[in-house]
């Protein structure tokens, strides 16, 4: 007997779409990725097509760390670990170990779907960690709540993002408005993109609380201090000249946001906005900055989202 042909799958696997309230959302086997979301067929975040893979981290989860670690290497309970160097040309270990892991589907609903990957102990992270991720729509919009639970005998470091690149039409991104609800900017150095510093944005092109034009403002930076409101959620709104936008929102569990415009990145240069729900800021396995340590047993979780404006 022949033997069966398989069907092709797209280069990010399986396609899991779910839809309610005007908002439809496409969220991929490869990395838990976010790759489409849309409200009433408007845009609302610049992900890749089904037939791609996702660039630049477009949508995709960064867990157990998000951004980098310097030369991978760092100390944990008196031990020190040695990853692998993921970003090679500037000697980092960046954005975890599953952005491009196969995860599996756990449930799926008309408007929501959730997923979950196993993180095996391996070397420069020997510790075991259950991931899962919900996207959900509603009249709110999409909400996603990321998890990590330790299954290890031993506490984990831990810290977790996501990588949405935000749109509210056709860029350049210049004459777009932003209200970035950030009073410090993470200071890094422009080689290796590595922290060293804070300061207050007050009076410097990074300080968008009040909601302006972005213009010539390059970002590839981390902000905290976030003005919060009486939920505990702090929003980031980009609107278009003509009056639609987009808003993300974090919840408590998230003290920062990179923003990235990609101006290093010529084929997609400052064509929409990342905006990055982080945990924790680069480099947070050396700093201790904001570093979960996820005791045996341990549950995390961290809810974002994205809704229309």
């Amino acid at each position: 007997m022949p033997e069966s042909v398989q069907p092709v799958l797209p280069p990010s696997g399986e396609q899991f779409a779910i839809s309610a309230a005007g908002y439809t959302a496409v969220v991929t086997e490869s990395g838990g990725a976010l790759r489409t979301l849309e409200f009433e067929g408007r845009a609302l975040v610049d992900g890749f097509a089904e037939d791609a893979t996702s660039s630049g981290g477009r949508g995709q989860l960064l867990m157990p760390w998000p951004n980098r670690i310097r030369d991978g290497r760092y100390t944990f309970g008196g031990t020190t670990h040695q990853l692998a160097l993921s970003e090679p040309s500037r000697h980092n270990a960046s954005h975890g170990l599953a952005r491009w892991a196969a995860w599996s589907l756990v449930e799926q609903r008309a408007d929501r779907v959730r997923l979950g990957y196993r993180v095996m102990a391996q070397t420069g992270y020997p510790w075991t960690l259950d991931l899962g991720v919900e996207y959900a729509v509603g009249p709110a919009g999409l909400t996603i709540t990321q998890s990590a639970t330790n299954r290890a005998a031993d506490p984990a470091p831990y810290a977790c993002g996501a990588h949405p690149y935000l749109s509210v039409g056709d860029g350049p991104v210049d004459g777009w408005t932003l209200e970035l609800p950030a009073a410090t900017r993470l200071a890094s150095d422009p080689e290796r993109l590595l922290p060293t510093g804070r300061e207050d944005v007050t009076g410097t092109e990074f300080d968008f609380r009040a909601a302006r034009v972005i213009g010539a403002t390059a970002f590839n930076h981390a902000f905290t201090d976030l003005v919060r409101d009486g939920e505990g959620r702090a929003t980031t709104r980009l609107t278009h000249p003509s009056g639609t936008g987009v808003d993300l929102w974090v919840d408590a569990a998230h003290p920062w946001l990179l923003v990235y415009s990609a101006d290093d990145v010529p084929a997609t240069a400052r064509r929409s906005l990342a905006v990055e729900p982080m945990t924790a800021p680069p480099d947070a396995f050396n700093s201790g900055d904001d570093l979960v340590t996820l005791e045996p047993g341990g549950t995390h979780r961290a809810t974002w989202g994205i809704r229309a404006a």
